[in-house]
């Protein structure tokens, strides 16, 4: 028989579980973590949490489970959405994550709506940006910590950032995508031309 791995990767902490092809549930394992608050409004966490929370609890689970790894068909990835993890061209953590219950952004966020207009960000992202997304986050580290979102060369969010480290895939899925307020929806694919004038596309020589 064959199982799979489910992955949750949680702010307070990560639960893994296994199922059997008919669905039955036949072992869990979680492991906590802290949630960081160094100023009011402000929750970050170290990502490298994440990652050895997830290796334990598959560890746990596939042993209370009595399985081999081998007998594992799938993992499955869930978890707490919204969140910056910032990386360099090696794929190193910059700063600790940005979670989605960070309030920091208000500005960034008064100024998205102001420049590109609610309507417009609604139409294409079919969302607010609000202050828990990511693009926000994205704004404020440009505005806040230049010198290190100069050295950022990809971001990715919390599951994917454990699935990276799990299988060197850095990737992302649509659901996640829609919430960093950056994905065009309607057209699944990155919002390239959100800032530029409507009718601009990505190649042409927009102002």
């Amino acid at each position: 028989m064959q199982y799979t791995v489910g992955i949750d990767i949680g702010t307070s902490g990560t639960k893994t579980l296994i199922m059997r092809e008919d669905g039955k549930i036949v072992a869990s394992a979680s492991a906590s973590y802290p949630l960081d608050t160094p100023r009011p409004g402000w929750a970050e966490q170290a990502p490298e949490l994440w990652s050895r929370a997830a290796a334990k609890t598959v560890a746990d689970a596939l042993k209370a489970a009595k399985i081999k790894p081998a007998d594992v068909a799938g993992v499955s990835f869930s978890g707490q959405m919204h969140g910056l993890v910032a990386l360099d061209a090696d794929n190193r953590v910059l700063r600790p994550a940005i979670l989605w219950c960070d309030a920091r952004t208000f500005r960034e966020r008064a100024w998205l709506e102001k420049t590109i207009g609610l309507d417009r960000l609604i139409s294409r992202v079919f969302n607010p940006p609000l202050e828990g997304f990511t693009a926000p986050k994205l704004i404020w580290l440009k505005n806040n910590e230049p010198a290190l979102y100069k050295k950022m060369a990809a971001f990715v969010l919390p599951k994917d950032y454990v699935r990276w480290t799990l299988t060197g895939e850095l990737c992302t899925e649509e659901s996640d995508a829609a919430g960093t307020a950056l994905l065009d929806v309607a057209a699944g694919d990155w919002a390239w031309t959100l800032s530029k004038p409507p009718g601009c596309r990505k190649t042409s020589s927009c102002p």
